[in-house]
């Protein structure tokens, strides 16, 4: 061998190390890191408000390392595990074609199309970023977590809101809303491994009064889950939505509750931006 060849091999070898130990340290980092995780509540149309919540958790640079919603949370979520944005989401609700197919059908049929078009017709297994959804089969009233398969059938499923749209029937399951049993799904995310959980809520009364009574117990099947939920997130955000409702699905009403969702996420800022740093040096501590 010749000794330019011996000496080109020799630089390309160290240049090789170089870059190899240059990578480990940065590896090692991220695989030791807390994992972040965001959960998105259902509440129809006004997921509106997560759309504008998210463009602050954008502006915060949180990186995200997974994603749970529960029913229109599972259309949001979804999509943006997909790689759309919150302005390309902020769009897609203000359009009229989005208002048109969430106004209410029982074969909803139309919503599965739509969701595959949207998709493109993706699997779970396909995203980028890892991503549950939570729909309830009604046989047996159980909470059923879709982590595989068609990403349109597990979303459509995960939004079947009883008497509004048609259940979807999936591996002998019949699915309804997980919304259900299961509204603000962060135990999901924490059995995902998630160390550090963001919160969206779409709850707009509380209800204290009536819970003290016991009444609300009968009303929603969901709710020690759901108050255990609340109280084991690290950044809860839960927009003023006060006077909307599931179906206000009008241009008005839509850009309404985005601005209300940018107000919630704008005031939540220095908060995802401090656990941000906080979470970037225990990262450098492992």
């Amino acid at each position: 061998m010749r000794n330019e060849e011996f000496g080109l091999m020799k630089r390309f070898f160290f240049l090789f190390l170089l870059v190899l130990t240059a990578a480990l340290p940065m590896n090692a980092q991220e695989a030791s890191r807390p994992k972040v995780a965001l959960v998105l509540g259902g509440g129809g149309a006004k997921g509106a408000a997560t759309v504008g919540v998210l463009k602050y958790i954008e502006k915060s640079g949180m990186p995200i390392d997974m994603v749970v919603g529960t029913s229109i949370g599972s259309i949001v979520g979804g999509l943006y595990c997909l790689g759309y944005n919150s302005e390309q989401l902020d769009s897609m609700f203000r359009s009229q074609e989005w208002a048109d197919l969430f106004a209410g059908s029982l074969m909803g049929d139309s919503i599965v199309r739509s969701l595959r078009q949207m998709t493109g017709r993706r699997s779970f297994e396909d995203l980028p970023i890892p991503f549950r959804c939570v729909a309830v089969d009604v046989k047996g009233l159980r909470e059923v977590v879709l982590s595989r398969g068609d990403l349109a059938q597990a979303m459509r499923a995960s939004m079947a809101i009883p008497l509004v749209f048609k259940p979807v029937k999936m591996d002998g399951m019949v699915l309804v809303d997980g919304g259900v049993l299961n509204n603000l799904p962060v135990d999901v995310a924490k059995n995902m491994g998630a160390d550090i959980v963001i919160a969206v809520d779409l709850t707009v009364n509380k209800h204290e009064d009536i819970e003290r009574s016991g009444i609300l117990s009968l009303l929603r099947l969901d709710l020690k889950k759901y108050q255990q939920n609340c109280n084991d997130v690290d950044i809860y955000i839960n927009p003023n939505l006060r006077g909307y409702g599931a179906h206000d699905f009008s241009p008005e009403k839509i850009a309404k509750m985005i601005s209300l969702g940018e107000k919630a996420g704008k005031a939540s800022l220095k908060s995802l931006k401090k656990l941000k740093k906080k979470r970037k040096l225990s990262a450098s501590k492992n």
